[in-house]
């Protein structure tokens, strides 16, 4: 396959999802349905066969779930990852393990083979780290309660899914239960070798580059230098024999404790919009249409059932771990889908005959819908969970009212302006918080007792990471008008009720 070959096929994914999302999104629905019908119709069996370089663009496209798993670590730090707490990151592994083994029995029960069993299980057992994040990321809903639980959930199911995957492999193989422990002590070696490895290059090296050379100045280089800290810790982890994916997360959280964090982040969602598009559409060219038109209702079935045992499972664990009962309904409905690395699993046990093509044509059929349905149950998730909240309230006999977010004024620019500003809300009882593009902005921020934030505020990314809509005031200080205009614009569009005080000349 040449280079131009390859081109087109990006181009042709590109366009088309394009074009599918924008359908869906005028209609109210997530564009990510619009993507996985484009790679459906374009490519793969049963489709028009329009692109023909699926492989290609599937490594590609994975790229764009190491991006994200990147931009979110640079929103982390080691300290908020403990905050996520043990019992949060038990939950996610006593998940994984109880859907493998209620799974296996209940296909055992049904006639087929063990090893089958236990195979078809790994590969349900996990959710989508790159369909949930990105979904919650659109919806604002990633610092929910329910966003959190799902995120420490999805980087534990990250973890799994090497030792998933020895697993598969080895009941292919009849590998000893000697063997696989090995192979997993390997792993869990290369991984703490990894971590150590990132800390030494990423939290040491180029935090001090970062601040140290000034290429904070220059944003083509602090661009630069992201992108290749989070590309080439993908590659170290692939290399390790490691999830990319998980390699990226961790650099962004070692690279989160530079102010450049921020703003790096907004400028890699570009690049990472433009991965994630073409993964969604390597995933839609694994399933066959017409296959699923012809089976749609046992696969709608079969997607429903394990959709149904994994919320239940989720549920019931978050709960056994004391988590409120409603935090608990809306995390399980989040993660009620079957992940991305399920197709590689079923690539793995169709290799190793665990399963037959009509098998694996049937589970990735079943992956494939319930990408589908992940945006809408991801919409209505709250709600179950409020309404599971509200019936306990009721039936305990208690009353509980919503607690409010703590509201903020946002000075964005901090210049002789913006000091001025800042001088008359020292002593306010309201925490302010200053978004400036210029790091040397930061010691006179914390002077005066606020939170600094470096990035543009004209990217609508800075504001919406920024968490503007907590914002009861925003004051504008940038003299340029059409910035200001453009900054306004943003502001009206995710927080309404914001009121909005712009200097002008």
């Amino acid at each position: 396959m040449d280079f131009w070959s390859i081109l087109l096929d990006i181009v042709l994914i590109l366009g088309f999802a394009a074009l599918l999302g924008g359908v869906f999104a005028r209609f109210g629905q997530s564009p990510l349905i619009g993507y996985l019908l484009a790679g459906m119709f374009l490519g793969g069996p049963g489709s028009f066969q329009l692109v023909g370089s699926e492989r290609e663009i599937e490594l590609i496209a994975e790229l764009g779930v190491s991006l994200l798993l990147f931009s979110l670590g640079l929103e982390f730090s080691w300290a908020q990852l403990k905050g996520l707490g043990t019992n949060l990151l038990w939950s996610g592994a006593v998940q994984v393990l109880a859907t493998l083994l209620l799974t296996a029995l209940l296909l055992y029960l049904f006639g087929f083979g063990s090893s089958t069993s236990v195979a078809i299980g790994a590969i349900v057992a996990v959710s989508s780290t790159a369909c949930v994040l990105r979904v919650l990321q659109d919806r604002g809903e990633l610092d929910s309660p329910h966003g959190r639980n799902s995120l420490g959930i999805l980087l534990v199911q990250d973890l799994s899914v090497v030792p998933l995957a020895i697993l598969v492999a080895a009941l292919g193989s009849g590998g000893t239960t000697g063997e696989i422990v090995v192979e997993l002590l390997k792993i869990v070696g290369l991984a703490l070798l990894l971590v150590v490895g990132l800390y030494l290059t990423v939290n040491k090296l180029v935090v001090f580059l970062l601040g140290h050379l000034r290429i904070d100045q220059n944003r083509d280089l602090s661009i630069l230098a992201a992108v290749t800290v989070g590309l080439g810790s993908t590659w170290a982890a692939h290399s390790a024999g490691i999830s990319p994916a998980l390699g990226a997360f961790v650099s962004g959280m070692f690279l989160g404790s530079s102010p450049l964090a921020l703003q790096v982040r907004a400028d890699v969602a570009s690049l990472k919009t433009i991965l994630l598009t073409l993964f969604f559409g390597a995933a839609g060219m694994v399933a066959d249409p017409v296959w699923i038109l012809d089976n749609l209702g046992s696969v709608l079935v079969a997607t429903l059932v394990i959709g149904g045992i994994k919320v239940a499972l989720i549920t019931v664990i978050l709960r056994l771990f004391k988590f409120p009962i409603g935090v608990s309904l809306a995390t399980g409905v989040t993660l009620g889908q079957i992940g991305e690395f399920a197709f590689v699993l079923a690539t793995i046990a169709y290799r190793d005959s665990l399963i037959s093509a009509e098998e694996r044509m049937f589970l990735v059929s079943c992956i494939a819908i319930s990408f589908m349905l992940t945006p809408l149950a991801i919409k209505w998730a709250t709600v179950v969970g409020q309404c599971a909240s509200s019936a306990q309230a009721v039936l305990s006999g208690s009353n509980t009212s919503p607690v409010s977010r703590q509201k903020e004024i946002v000075i964005i620019g901090f210049g002789p302006a913006g000091r001025i500003c800042g001088s008359a809300l020292a002593t306010s009882a309201e925490k302010v918080l200053v978004i400036d593009l210029n790091v040397a902005a930061e010691s006179q921020v914390r002077e005066f007792g606020f939170d600094f934030a470096l990035g543009d505020a004209m990217q609508e990314e800075i504001l919406l990471h920024s968490h503007i809509d907590r914002a009861s005031l925003v004051i504008i200080t940038i003299p340029a008008r059409q910035a200001a205009l453009r900054i306004i614009s943003h502001i009206r569009r995710l927080s309404p009720k914001s009121r909005i005080v712009a200097r002008a000349r």
